[in-house]
């Protein structure tokens, strides 16, 4: 089979790398890539928005399956451009990518389906959302942009003070530009936060093993929102009858809101939890694998990821099983010394020899590219390390040590990922 990988980001490497284990592929394309998924893929310069030049491409090469990693493209319909022109592709349609595409939508589909979320009201007005927080909020409360902002769309505010300024930066600022035309307030959760990633054909869904993910940029979940300093594999936290519960009440109900809403769902589907003290609810949906969830998921999944993606399509998840590893991972993101606010870029990047033979370690390319032959960084999420272990506690041992390979002179990382699991 020949493989089209569309994204250019640590979860298109760990993809990338999961294919390439696929004993069905002989070759990987992946548009626009980065300098680490080179090593598994052909990368092609073609921009993951650019949906006509992306389908001529798998027309001219015969490509045998195309994965959508990224969300922008899946919101903007690319996989509803390629249906059309009879290509396979792997992600949700424009209609159902909107689950991850407008946050007022999934609220209003879990409360139509009583699916446990917390609390909200929906507002395209900023008068009235300023009313509605002078009036009736009770702090802390939580503004979310409606559309896609890169996960940095949140704000959760203490004050009516905070909210205010809040209001002003997404619907009237546009800091997040038209994904801030209409927002949720919704109530603020406390607990455990889990993330449940799932293959999902239409009607079936099969859930891959859990993870955590770190959103702040700072040691001790300080600073700004991010979109991910790390994230641990499985999580300690979400045990068998969390498990169970979410079966029956978020994961299949979900999938037939979706069937019931004529928007039926082929895809990836993400599911951020709040283990709250009245259960687990659904803090957030997303139509694809997370960044950096996949970096320690896919590598602990037995399972041939091309034969579930083909499974998926074909309507015929019912009768696969998935198989993860009875261990665990952990990944550490390197970071651009400022991210996520400024950071430079261009920096020279050393030790990748280090990761060569070493199982169970993982150099997973966020933001790299080439330049004048030397890998160089590119974003300010730069490199999520990952590494294995027999429990959490070693893993993390493992992937700390291995962040000490790398060297870039603006190297920037959290110290603390994973640290819950010592409470655990």
């Amino acid at each position: 089979m020949k493989v089209l990988i569309v994204g250019s980001g640590g979860r298109e490497h760990a993809i990338a790398w999961s294919v390439a284990k696929s004993p069905k592929v002989d070759k990987i394309y992946c548009a626009p890539g980065n300098a680490g998924i080179s090593e598994y893929a052909e990368c092609v310069p073609i921009g993951a928005m650019e949906f006509e030049k992306l389908a001529d491409f798998a027309e001219e090469k015969a490509v045998d399956l195309t994965v959508i990693g990224m969300d922008d493209p899946l919101v903007g319909g690319v996989v509803d451009v390629f249906e059309s022109r009879g290509l396979k592709v792997f992600g949700p349609r424009k209609n159902a990518a909107i689950l991850e595409g407008s946050k007022a939508f999934s609220k209003d589909l879990m409360k139509k389906y009583h699916i446990p979320t917390a609390a909200y009201e929906n507002f395209n007005d900023a008068e009235k959302a300023l009313e509605y927080l002078r009036e009736q909020a009770k702090f802390p409360i939580v503004l979310k942009a409606d559309g896609l902002a890169l996960g940095k769309g949140v704000l959760i505010c203490n004050d009516l003070r905070e909210a205010e300024e809040g209001v002003k930066e997404i619907m009237e600022d546009k800091k997040f530009g038209s994904a801030g035309n209409t927002m949720v307030i919704e109530e603020f959760m406390t607990g455990r936060e889990v993330s449940v990633l799932s293959f999902v054909d239409g009607r079936t869904i099969r859930t891959m093993t859990s993870a955590q993910d770190h959103k702040r940029a700072l040691d001790g979940d300080q600073g700004l929102n991010t979109g991910g300093m790390g994230t641990f594999s499985p999580s300690p936290f979400y045990t068998e009858e969390i498990d169970a519960f979410c079966q029956k009440y978020i994961y299949q109900p979900t999938v037939d809101a979706m069937a019931a809403e004529g928007r039926p769902f082929t895809g990836i589907i993400f599911f951020g939890l709040m283990l709250t003290a009245d259960g687990p609810k659904v803090l957030e949906y997303n139509a694809r694998f997370g960044d950096p969830e996949a970096q320690v998921v896919l590598p602990r999944m037995k399972t041939d990821i091309v034969e579930v993606m083909e499974a998926c399509i074909e309507g015929r998840l019912d009768r696969m099983e998935l198989e993860f590893e009875d261990n665990a991972a952990v990944c550490v993101v390197l970071a651009s010394e400022g991210y996520p606010v400024k950071y430079e870029k261009g920096i020279p990047i050393y030790g990748f020899e280090n990761f060569k033979g070493k199982d169970g370690y993982y150099c997973f390319h966020a933001g790299t590219k080439f330049q004048d032959g030397q890998i160089v960084t590119n974003g300010g999420r730069v490199l999520g390390i990952t590494a294995k272990g027999k429990d959490l506690k070693e893993a993390r041992k493992n992937a700390y040590e291995a962040t000490e390979w790398i060297q870039f002179s603006n190297k920037y990382m959290r110290h603390d990922i994973g640290k819950a699991i010592d409470e655990a």
